[in-house]
Order: C-alpha cells, then sequence, then structure tokens
C-alpha cells in the first residue's frame, strides 16, 4: 500500500493548518491556542470524544471504528514551540519574537489532524484510535503529565505510537530500532568551593576557579576511561559561573551541565562519579565540592513487538527501500519516553529531506512530508484494529 490518495488530497488542508501553528508558537504548558485550535479542528471531524486540559493543556479525542467494538489504541503528536527566534525567511514564520516552531511539532500535529479527519471519515477499524496532542515536550515532561493525569486508564489504551521528522533522512523515508532509540537526559550543578581573597596573593586563598577548572577536565574520564567504548554517555559542562571582579578570588564557582546515556546502569554511574570525581578534586585543592543531580526525561525504550509491526507499516507506506530498522540511538532526548514506560509502543522518525537542523533558526518543517506521515498514522490504525 503505497502512500494513500487521500492523504495526498488532504496535503494543501493540513499544510495550512501547519503553517497557521507555525507562525503561532506557544511553550511549554502555555499552548492554550493551540490546543484550542486542535480541539476545534478534531470537534470539526466528528470525534466521538474530544477532551482538553489533560496533563495540564494537552487535548485527547477518541475515534470509533465502524467494525465494532475492540482495543483502544494511542497515536501522540506534541504541540510546543522553543524559545528561539525565527530566521528561515518563510512567508510564514513565526509572528513571535523569540519563538518558533524549530522542531518540527506544529509538522507533527497537523499530521496527526489530517489522521484524525481522515479516520473519522472513514472508521475502517475495529476498537478505537486515540489521538493525542501533548504540551511541554521540550523541557517541560507534558508526557508524564498526561500520563500522571490518568490519560491511559481514562481512554484505556492498551499501546501507544509516536513519531518525529529527521532532518537529513530523505522525504518518503522512515526509520527506527528495537530497544533504546533515544537517551535519557539529566541535570547537574556542582558549586566547587574555596576561599576568597586577593588575586595578587592566590596563596593566602583557596582558588575555586582552578578547582573547577580541574573537575571539568577530570569528568571526561568518565565517558573516555570507565566506560565501555560500545557503550554510550555524554557529560557536558555547558555553564561556568563564578567571580564579580577582576581582582577578587572569588568564594565559589557553580559548574552545570547535562548527562546523556542509554542504559540505567550507566545513568547511575554516571551520577555516582561525577559527585566522587568533583568532590576528590576539589578537595585535592584544598576546597570541597557539591553535586546537585536532577534525573529528567528517561530513555526511550521502543517495545519489540510493536516495533516490528511499526516497521511492517512504515514498509507498506514507503517500501522496503526507503525503511531502516538500524537507526543509530540518538543522544538526544524525548518524553515519549514516559508513555513507552506506561504502554507498549514505539516511537518512529520520518525524512523531513535536506533542511536545516532540529532547534535551529532556520529550520522549518517540509510540508512534502505531510502525506507519508498521515500514510503512516491510517494504515497503522487500519491494520493495527483490522476487523
Amino acid at each position: 500500500m503505497p502512500v494513500l490518495n487521500r492523504a495526498s488530497e488532504l496535503q494543501p488542508e493540513v499544510a495550512e493548518w501547519r503553517r497557521h501553528l507555525h507562525q503561532n508558537p506557544e511553550l511549554l504548558f502555555d499552548v492554550h491556542g493551540t490546543a484550542a485550535f486542535v480541539a476545534e479542528k478534531l470537534e470539526e471531524f466528528g470525534c466521538d470524544v474530544v477532551e482538553t486540559g489533560i496533563g495540564r493543556t494537552g487535548v485527547v479525542a477518541i475515534i470509533k471504528g465502524n467494525r465494532g467494538d475492540g482495543p483502544v489504541v494511542g497515536f501522540r503528536a506534541d504541540m510546543d514551540a522553543l524559545p528561539i527566534h525565527e530566521m528561515s525567511g518563510k512567508a510564514w514564520a513565526s509572528k513571535t519574537p523569540g519563538k518558533m516552531h524549530a522542531c518540527g511539532h506544529d509538522g507533527h500535529t497537523a499530521m496527526l489532524l489530517g489522521a484524525a479527519k481522515y479516520l473519522a471519515e472513514t472508521r475502517n477499524f475495529r476498537g478505537s484510535i486515540a489521538v493525542i496532542f501533548q504540551p511541554a515536550e521540550e523541557g517541560g515532561g507534558g508526557a508524564r503529565e498526561m500520563v500522571a493525569d490518568g490519560m491511559m486508564e481514562k481512554f484505556g489504551i492498551r499501546q501507544v505510537y509516536g513519531m518525529h521528522n529527521h532532518p537529513g533522512m530523505a522525504v518518503g523515508t522512515f526509520a527506527t530500532k528495537k530497544g533504546p532509540v533515544m537517551a535519557a537526559a539529566d541535570q547537574f550543578d556542582i558549586v566547587v568551593e574555596g576561599r576568597s581573597g586577593h588575586a595578587a596573593q592566590p596563596h593566602k586563598s583557596i582558588d575555586p576557579v582552578l578547582a573547577a577548572s580541574q573537575v571539568v577536565v577530570a569528568l571526561q574520564s568518565i565517558a573516555a576511561r570507565e566506560t565501555d567504548p560500545l557503550g554510550s554517555v555524554v557529560v557536558t559542562v555547558t555553564k561556568i559561573h563564578g567571580g564579580d571582579a577582576y581582582n577578587v578570588i572569588p568564594d565559589a564557582v557553580t559548574l552545570s551541565g547535562t548527562v546523556r546515556t542509554l542504559m540505567p546502569d550507566m545513568r547511575d554511574m554516571a551520577e555516582a562519579r561525577i559527585g566522587e570525581i568533583a568532590s576528590g578534586v576539589a578537595m585535592a585543592m584544598g576546597g570541597k565540592a557539591t553535586l546537585r543531580y536532577h534525573r529528567g526525561y528517561p530513555v526511550t525504550v521502543n517495545h519489540e513487538p510493536e516495533t516490528e509491526f511499526a516497521l511492517d507499516i512504515m514498509r507498506k507506506v514507503a517500501g522496503d527501500h526507503a525503511v531502516s530498522d538500524a537507526f543509530p540511538p540518538a543522544m538526544g532526548a524525548e518524553d515519549f519516553s514516559y508513555m513507552l514506560e506506561a504502554r507498549p509502543g514505539s516511537f518512529v522518525f520520518i525524512g523531513n529531506g535536506n533542511t536545516a537542523n532540529l532547534h535551529n533558526s532556520a529550520y522549518d518543517f517540509n510540508d512534502e512530508v505531510i502525506p507519508y506521515g498521515i500514510s503512516y498514522w491510517v494504515t497503522l490504525a487500519e491494520t493495527a484494529l483490522a476487523a
């Protein structure tokens, strides 16, 4: 089954929705306009249930098939944008300075709306499809909030699937893999304390700037010397704050950064070693270090049977040649991981063509992707819930 004719027919309308969303980006949970737009469309399509305010500002709609009772399968799209000033030069560029859809969530939302319209028209399946529109993927944990709000239980969702565009992959191609597909993302702050003093008399002080600099270097040994070369861990210091004057050695310096891992044991090891290394290095230089560690999104782990099924659907839509089942795990994070912890499912990637990269001020979702995305969702629904 190639790209569906109806999906191609819907492309211009869905592209209009996408460009409207692109012009009106909203951040984190503050997606009230986007959620209202989504809910209005779902009501217009004739969905059987449309509920708002799930996980604070999420939207879920239920579309019942006309072939009898059956399970409920969930499809998820994210709605929020990023705090980036757009430089794409598109006619539909963001109208709000400092906010833009730089990750394609406008495209994800529009494609799932297109699929919802198609499925509400045809209802050629048994059971129900839950279309899930999630806020706050970009750091707010909107998926966690929707799960905590009882979404899975309330709507009886048995399986859940997600999709993300991927710049650099050709339009019309898909990819995913079984097991870990995106990393856990944690954050840390290390406060290195010394003793302040005159910059001309460092011997009368304990210099936390020097100690903090040594900590930054030493932390790189976690990946370089303490991790199996076939394992994956990234420890990155992204901020160093300390001192206010040219001639004063400060009392303390704060280092901040992120940790990315693909396995729970690596996550535990990295957290433990960051604290031990920072404390040991600071102590060796006469100071002390205190670690504050915050665990963020968990590893996104694709379930094997559901991923095999998703790969079969992608092949039906795009052909064997256009589907990869060996997508290399990405060290970026994705809060769909919370939904995959709650229910079996799979997270897949759809090619966005030769565009600017994600989180880049020149990025724009490629509207040529729309028929492929709609076809994937519709084929997945009609196959998973075949009579």
